[in-house]
């Protein structure tokens, strides 16, 4: 069985930046997984678009206002060094997301990402996700954003 830290694929690459990195907030294999001159192609206007800017999406962003962050990646496709990945990104809602009071209900994060590996690092990101549409709902004025169940949860 291959580990995270035997990853030698993109694909590979990008299963342990989803686990190590996002997952598990790991700074260490961030710096390993993240080449210095990565560019993020989907960064907010304004924002940073090259590592740092990344790591702070994880770091200072999600893990804080997501209790029990899940990463489930449904699919992976790889040609070159692209990997498009069909991913999950899933916990409760405990802590403040972007100025949204925390709702203590189950959120989930629908994303799809193509990412660019070179010599075992990541260069370049592009991204979607359904986070504005999470959002949306409280920016206009609703309580709360709704609830939704991490894939495979049981209804109750």
């Amino acid at each position: 069985m291959i580990t995270v830290r035997d990853a030698k694929t993109p694909k590979q690459i990008v299963g342990r930046f989803n686990m190590e990195v996002i997952q598990n907030g790991d700074r260490k294999a961030f710096e390993e997984l993240v080449a210095p001159g990565f560019i993020n192609r989907s960064a907010p206007p304004g924002g940073s678009n090259g590592p740092e800017g990344l790591w702070n999406t994880f770091h200072t962003m999600l893990r804080p206002a997501l209790s029990n962050l899940i990463v489930t990646i449904h699919d992976q496709v790889s040609e070159g060094g692209k990997v498009v990945t069909r991913k999950t990104i899933a916990g409760t809602h405990s802590g403040r997301l972007m100025e949204i009071a925390p709702a203590g209900r189950a959120v989930a994060i629908e994303v799809i990402d193509i990412v660019r590996i070179e010599d075992g690092r990541y260069v370049e990101h592009w991204g979607v996700n359904t986070l504005p549409a999470l959002l949306a709902p409280v920016a206009a004025g609703l309580s709360s954003p709704p609830s939704r169940r991490p894939p495979g949860a049981a209804r109750r």
